[in-house]
Order: structure tokens, then C-alpha cells, then sequence
């Protein structure tokens, strides 16, 4: 694995051991920040599941201005902070050792943060935790979320997911090789005290 483009280009990233951890290949990586382009620039970035840490280095790469990766798995953590030692990145990050569910049910969180871009890429196998992340995003979480924000899942072309998680609404489906991305975004029509 690389960074594709920004600042950091072509620098390499090292991958957790095993089956367990699948990384956005280089290809798919660089197709959701074609789309993301004009948004990414002094975005606060949301890394779910972050494994690795390739997308949110690759967004930090490309002028995030803060990059927030939630990873509890202990094999995944240390090759996600190997990676950023690697790249001498010691800024511009916060790393968060918990669960998806529990990070996002942190009451604290929607008073102080809003995420402009959200990344969340659950191990396939774990099918169950698409419902429950964009669920959390589209109901309890939604304050987590800037209002013009975006929420990309990526997942198995095969498996289709909902088109509606409360108030996130899929706004678009791109599919690549056995990989696709869904993105939602926050749909006006939606009254959000009705959802909570």
C-alpha cells in the first residue's frame, strides 16, 4: 500500500497481519478521493474502523486539517501508529481505542466535534455493523456531522445496503472490482427531532 497523492505521495504503509484487517486497496482509495477532492482541504475527517490508517493518512496527505481514527482492534493499532512514525506525522490526528458503537455514543463528542467527512469501512464479514454505524450516524449521532457532511461506506458490491439509515440518505453508489462505495449525506426533508 501508498499514498496516492498530497503531501506525503507515494510514501509506503505497512498492513495488520492476517485475514482479520482489509485494507481500501490503492485503486479504490484513490477513486473516493477523486470524488472528495473539492471538499477535502481543511476538512475534519472521520476514520471508522480505521485498520491501517490509509484513508485517514491519505486525507491528512490532502490537506485535512484533522484526522479522527476510532480502532480497537490492539494488531490494527500498533500498524496504524507504526505508519504515522513512519511518515513523522505527530500532529493534525487523534486516535481513539474503542468501538465504533462506543465512540459514537460518547454524549461529550456532539457538543464539541463536526466531522465534515466520515470513512467507515467495517470488516466485511461483520455485515450487522453497517446497520449499526450509519444507524448511529443517521439518529443519535447525527450531531457528529457538519451539515453539508458526507458518510462513505465502503463494501462488497454484492452487498447492498440500505438506501436510507434515518436521516442519511444514500446520495450516490460507485462500484470497482468486487468493492463498492455508498455515500450519504443529510437529507433536508428529515425532521431530526423526530428521528431522536
Amino acid at each position: 500500500m501508498r499514498v496516492i497523492a498530497g503531501s506525503l505521495r507515494s510514501r509506503t504503509l505497512e498492513a495488520p497481519p492476517g485475514l482479520a484487517t482489509r485494507p481500501t486497496s490503492d485503486r479504490l482509495r484513490e477513486t473516493l478521493f477523486n470524488v472528495l477532492a473539492p471538499r477535502i482541504q481543511g476538512a475534519n475527517f472521520l476514520d471508522l474502523y480505521a485498520g491501517s490508517g490509509a484513508v485517514g493518512i491519505e486525507a491528512l496527505s490532502r490537506g485535512a486539517s484533522q484526522v479522527c481514527f476510532v480502532e480497537r482492534a490492539p494488531a490494527a493499532q500498533s500498524v496504524l501508529r507504526a505508519n504515522l512514525a513512519r511518515l513523522k506525522l505527530t500532529a493534525g490526528f487523534q486516535i481513539h481505542k474503542v468501538s465504533v458503537g462506543a465512540f459514537l455514543r460518547r454524549p461529550q463528542l456532539n457538543e464539541t466535534q463536526n466531522f465534515d467527512l466520515v470513512f467507515l469501512d467495517p470488516p466485511y464479514d461483520a455485515a450487522q455493523e453497517y446497520a449499526a454505524t450509519l444507524g448511529l450516524l443517521g439518529s443519535a449521532a447525527t450531531g457528529l456531522l457538519a451539515p453539508s457532511a458526507f458518510v462513505i461506506a465502503e463494501h462488497r458490491r454484492k452487498e447492498r445496503l440500505e438506501t436510507r439509515f434515518g436521516s442519511l440518505e444514500r446520495t450516490r453508489l460507485l462500484e470497482q472490482g468486487d468493492a463498492a462505495l455508498s455515500f450519504f449525506a443529510v437529507s433536508p426533508a428529515v425532521d431530526q427531532a423526530a428521528i431522536l
